[in-house]
């Protein structure tokens, strides 16, 4: 079974404290350490342990600049055998959609049976790149899969779909297949002195929009469905005005209210 898994490059803001940039679109980074974004850590393992199991050839994939190769060796360090970057100034600006256009143009040149990518980003926490990318690709996709069992020789999969409350959702589809995972899946490996040496030695591909096929009008804010004007921080309002009594009287307290600010 051959596998690509998908991986970002991403700040921890987990115990620091976070200011806008001057740019006012993105945050200052510059006393942030990376690292691999949480959920992708876990679709690394997944895949990983499925490659074991079943045999066949894991794929990484990052969208990102040379920074980005630090997650990509750990993966490969891991057990990822094959590595593909996707760096080009075309890319900036790109909102989950173009993002997954992107990563779906370099799956094509893949051999593939199921794309693994995080349920979603500690940066943005959009959880739309699994989502977007099983539907550019044509594909049955589950996101924040938490259980994941193979069957049929790999021609089809049972996933549990974390929801609300601690139920879980199963559900059977076929490959290939388009997978997010969430955090919990399973327990990620460290990578070993002898992996990290090996992945050190072993070539990255790297991709501009061209190398895929795409156009201007498929990346960047020119691809995407939603552009990001400006980061402000919350608006620090009055406290709460708490209405007491029994229920027909906060009742109409509120209708007052309601009506006193021009809302009903």
């Amino acid at each position: 079974m051959n596998m690509v898994v998908c991986v970002k490059r991403v700040p921890d803001t987990s115990e620091s404290e976070v200011h806008i940039d001057g740019s006012g679109k993105g945050i200052d980074t510059s006393r942030l350490s990376f690292g691999i974004n949480e959920c992708d850590n876990y679709a690394v393992e997944e895949a990983i342990q499925k490659k074991e199991a079943l045999g066949g050839n894991v794929t990484v994939i990052s969208l990102g600049d040379k920074q980005s190769d630090e997650v990509i060796r750990m993966a490969l360090a891991k057990g990822g055998d094959d590595a593909i970057r996707l760096e080009d100034e075309a890319f900036a600006g790109s909102d989950a959609v173009a993002v997954a256009k992107a990563l779906a143009a370099a799956v094509k040149d893949v051999e593939w049976d199921i794309v693994f990518t995080g349920a979603l980003t500690d940066d943005d926490g959009y959880a739309a790149v699994p989502v977007a990318l099983g539907e550019i690709l044509g594909v049955p996709f589950a996101t924040y899969v938490k259980k994941l069992e193979v069957m049929d020789d790999g021609k089809k999969v049972k996933v549990g779909r974390e929801l609300e409350g601690g139920l879980m959702e199963m559900v059977e589809m076929t490959t290939p297949c388009v997978l997010g995972i969430q955090t919990g899946i399973n327990e990620p490996r460290y990578a070993s002195f002898k992996g990290i040496k090996q992945a050190a030695r072993k070539e990255i591909t790297i991709k501009s929009a061209s190398d895929l096929g795409l156009d201007a009008s498929d990346c960047g804010e020119a691809g995407s469905w939603a552009a990001l004007e400006q980061f402000t921080p919350p608006v620090v309002g009055e406290m709460a005005e708490i209405l007491e009594g029994e229920p027909d009287e906060t009742a109409g307290k509120l209708a007052g209210i309601l009506k006193e600010k021009g809302l009903v």
